[in-house]
C-alpha cells in the first residue's frame, strides 16, 4: 500500500483523545448537527467513564435521540485511540448487530476526517477499495497488515506504532454464539473482549415474553459479562428502550435490581404544560387541519398565537428537537403524544403504560414475590390445621404445590415444584429437561404420567411435615388435575389404585362465566357433597370414584384476594422464605392470567383469561387447587359461609291427602 499519509490535524486528534464529546463533534458533525441536551451530556460522560476507566452503563433515551449513533461512535473512539483492543457489538439478533457493524464500516471507509487524522487505520481500509479478498495479500513495508473485513468482524490493520494496531470488532446476536469469544493475534497472543456494546438487546416479541426476558437477562449476567475471561471485568454500554413494564430493559435500568449497570432513564418531557384546556383545543384544531389540508399548519398557527400560555410549566429535555413544520420541542412532543399516546410513553418517555387487561388492579410479579413470611421451606406455622396439595398434570411435567391453612383461610405456601425436578431457578414447560418420559424407561405417555404420580405422591404424601410446635402432620387432601383429556383416565386409575387413595381426589376445574349456571344453582342430588363453589357428585359407572368439580373463575379471584390481604390480617396468603428472587417464576405463573368483569343473567363475575405474552400458569392452578382442597377439609373464610337451605319436614302421602285444598 506504499507509505502512510501524515496526520492532517494532530491538535484536533489529540484534543479528542480523552473527550468523547469532542470526538463526536469533530469527526461526526453530520450525525450530531443539533445542540446537545443536558441528557446527552450526562450520557456522554457515562460512556467516557465506561471506556476510559471501566464499569457498566445502561441508558434508556427517547427514540431518535441518537443513542445507537453514540454507541457506534463510542466503539470507534475506544479503538482508534487504543483505549480498548477488542470490542464486541451485541444486538437483539444477529441481523441487528450486523447492521451496526455495517454502519461502522461505512465510517471507516468513507469518513474523510477519520482518514485525515487516523491514516494508520483508514488508509489501509481505503486501499481495499471495498474488495475484502484483498485483505490476505495486503502489505505494508513488506509485512502483512493482517487486516480482517468479514461480515461479522473487523480486524484493524497491524501497523507498527499505531495505537489501534490489530484491534478487533466482532458482532453477535444476544441469543447467538457469545460465550468464550476470543482472538489469536499473529504473535500468538490471545485477546478477549474488554468492552461490550449492547444496542437494544430485546425485540418487541421478546419484551412481551417473560421467559425470553429471563433468558436474555441470564445471558447478559453470564455469557456477556464473562467475555473478558477469568479474573477480569468487562466494560459495557447498553443503549436500550423500555417496551413494556417489567421487560428486560426495565429490569436492567432498575438500580434496585441491577445497581451494577448504573441505569440512566431519560425522557422527552420531564414536566407537561399546565394549560390543559388550550392543549385540548390544540388537539381539535390539529385533527381538523389534518383532515382539511393534510398538514398541521392550522395547529401550528394556533400554537404560535397562544405559545406563552401553552408553554407554561413545561420542561422539555432537548430544545433543538422539532420538525420544520413545528415551532418548538414541546409542540413536537405533544404531537407525538396525540399521534399515539401508548407509543409516546413507551418510545419517548421510557415509561410504558400498563397494559389494560382488566378493570381491577392486580398484584404485580414483584409484589407477589415479596409477600414473604420468613418461614423455612417445608415448615408448617403453628396455627395451621389443614395441609393440602394439588398436582397439575402436563405431558412433560407435573407441577405441584403444598399449602398450610388456618381455619379462617389464612394460608401459607409451604412448598412447590415440578416433577421431575428441573434443577434450575427458571424454566418453562416448553424447555423442560428432564421430562416425565425419562422417569420410567420404555413407558408411553400414560405410563410416564402414572409413574410420575406414583413417585411424587410417594415422596410428599408419604412423609410427615413438622409444625412449629413440634407436632408432625400429613397432607390431608390432595387433588389431581384430571381435565386434560389425554390423562383423565390414567388420573382416575391412579387415584383408585394408589396407596394414598384415601386422600386423593381427581379434580375438574370448570370455567363458569357470567352466562353460565353458577354452582349455587345446581340442583343437589342424593349423595352429592356441596361447598363454596365446589361439589363432589355421587358417581356411578366405569370410573366409580368420587371427584371434585370447582369454579375456576371464583377460586382464582379468591386466591388473588388472599394475596392482596395485608400480612397479619385474617385470610392473608403468603409465601415461605425471605428471598423474593427465589419466587420470581412462581409469581409469574400467578400473574399469567388477568381478570375481566363480565355481566350476564343478572350477575357480575370475574372471568380469567391468559395473557397474550404468558406461557405457563400451572402453579396458579396449583395454589387454586390447594385452596379448594382446604375448603373441602373445612377451612372457611369469615363471611363466605353459605346459608343452609331450610330443612323441610317430611310428610306422609296419607297426611298430604287429608290437607285442605
Amino acid at each position: 500500500i506504499g507509505g502512510l499519509p501524515e496526520v492532517v490535524d494532530p491538535e484536533r486528534r489529540e484534543r479528542c483523545r480523552t473527550s468523547f464529546r469532542s470526538f463526536c463533534e469533530a469527526y461526526f458533525m453530520l450525525t450530531f448537527h443539533l445542540e446537545w441536551s443536558d441528557d446527552h451530556l450526562r450520557v456522554i460522560a457515562k460512556i467516557e467513564q465506561a471506556v476510559l476507566h471501566g464499569g457498566l452503563f445502561a441508558m434508556a433515551m427517547p427514540r431518535g435521540s441518537g443513542k445507537s449513533s453514540l454507541a457506534e461512535c463510542a466503539c470507534l473512539w475506544a479503538m482508534l485511540y487504543g483505549h480498548r483492543d477488542f470490542v464486541t457489538l451485541i444486538g437483539s439478533d444477529e441481523g441487528h448487530a450486523l447492521g451496526m457493524l455495517d454502519s461502522i464500516k461505512t465510517e471507516l471507509e468513507s469518513n474523510d476526517l477519520l482518514l485525515e487524522d487516523f491514516p494508520a487505520v483508514c488508509y489501509p481500509i481505503h486501499a481495499l477499495e471495498g474488495i475484502a479478498n484483498r485483505c490476505s495479500g495486503q502489505l505494508y513495508k513488506g509485512d502483512r497488515t493482517q487486516i480482517g473485513w468479514t461480515a461479522n468482524e473487523i480486524v484493524l490493520p497491524t501497523i507498527a506504532g499505531s495505537e489501534a494496531s490489530g484491534a478487533i470488532i466482532r458482532v453477535a446476536g444476544i441469543t447467538g454464539r457469545i460465550r468464550g469469544m476470543k482472538f489469536k493475534r499473529p504473535d500468538g497472543q490471545t485477546v478477549r473482549p474488554s468492552l461490550v456494546i449492547l444496542d437494544d438487546p430485546q425485540t418487541d416479541e421478546s419484551a412481551r415474553s417473560l421467559s425470553q426476558c429471563a433468558t436474555r437477562e441470564r445471558i447478559l449476567a453470564g455469557a456477556v459479562l464473562g467475555l473478558a475471561g477469568p479474573g477480569k471485568k468487562i466494560s459495557g454500554i447498553m443503549p436500550c428502550t423500555v417496551i413494556r413494564p417489567g421487560d428486560m430493559a426495565d429490569r436492567i435500568l432498575d438500580r434496585e435490581k441491577h445497581p451494577e449497570w448504573n441505569g440512566e432513564r431519560t425522557k422527552m418531557v420531564y414536566a407537561f404544560p399546565a394549560a390543559e384546556k388550550l392543549w385540548e383545543k390544540y388537539a381539535e384544531v390539529r385533527a381538523e387541519s389534518l383532515r382539511a389540508h393534510g398538514d398541521i399548519s392550522d395547529a401550528t398557527a394556533f400554537y404560535v398565537a397562544h405559545r406563552e400560555e401553552m408553554d407554561e410549566g413545561a420542561d422539555v429535555a432537548w430544545a433543538a428537537r422539532f420538525n420544520h413544520d413545528e415551532e418548538s420541542a414541546l409542540q413536537h412532543a405533544m404531537n407525538l403524544k396525540l399521534q399515539d399516546e401508548a407509543a409516546f410513553w413507551a418510545e419517548y418517555q421510557n415509561e410504558p403504560l400498563p397494559e389494560d387487561l382488566g378493570e381491577d388492579e392486580q398484584l404485580s410479579v414483584d409484589e407477589i414475590a415479596r409477600k414473604l413470611n420468613g418461614q423455612k421451606r417445608g415448615e408448617i406455622p403453628i396455627g395451621c390445621n389443614h395441609l393440602t396439595m394439588f398436582i397439575d398434570v402436563q405431558g412433560k411435567l407435573l407441577f405441584w404445590a403444598v399449602c398450610a391453612w388456618e381455619s379462617d383461610f389464612t394460608g401459607y405456601l409451604v412448598d412447590y415444584g415440578a416433577f421431575p425436578d428441573q434443577k434450575r431457578r427458571y424454566f418453562t414447560l416448553r424447555d423442560a429437561n428432564p421430562t416425565l418420559l425419562e422417569v420410567k424407561a420404555g413407558a408411553g405417555l400414560e405410563g410416564s404420567i402414572y409413574a410420575g404420580l406414583e413417585a411424587l405422591t410417594g415422596k410428599l404424601l408419604g412423609r410427615e411435615w413438622q409444625r412449629d410446635d413440634g407436632a408432625m402432620v400429613r397432607i390431608g387432601r390432595c387433588l389431581i388435575d384430571a381435565n386434560w383429556g389425554t390423562s383423565t383416565d390414567v388420573v382416575y386409575q391412579f387415584c383408585r389404585q394408589s396407596a394414598h387413595a384415601a386422600v386423593l381426589f381427581p379434580s375438574h376445574g370448570r370455567y363458569v362465566g357470567a352466562s353460565s349456571t353458577p354452582f349455587a344453582e345446581y340442583r343437589k342430588k342424593q349423595g352429592d357433597r356441596v361447598g363454596l363453589n365446589w361439589r363432589i357428585p355421587n358417581v356411578r359407572g366405569r370410573r366409580a370414584i368420587r371427584h371434585v368439580l370447582y369454579d375456576t373463575n371464583f377460586w382464582k379471584s379468591f386466591i388473588h384476594a388472599r394475596l392482596a390481604v395485608a400480612m397479619g390480617d385474617r385470610g392473608c396468603l403468603s409465601l415461605f422464605g425471605r428471598d423474593p428472587v427465589a419466587h420470581q417464576l412462581f409469581a409469574e405463573h400467578l400473574t399469567a392470567e388477568y381478570r375481566v368483569k363480565t355481566e350476564g343473567r343478572g350477575r357480575v363475575v370475574d372471568e380469567w383469561k391468559l395473557r397474550p405474552e404468558a406461557h405457563d400458569n400451572h402453579w396458579l392452578d396449583g395454589i387454586v387447587g390447594c385452596a379448594v382442597a382446604a375448603s373441602i377439609e373445612g377451612a372457611v373464610l369469615p363471611g363466605t359461609q353459605e346459608s343452609a337451605a331450610p330443612k323441610r319436614e317430611r310428610i306422609k302421602l296419607s297426611a298430604l291427602r287429608r290437607q285442605p285444598r
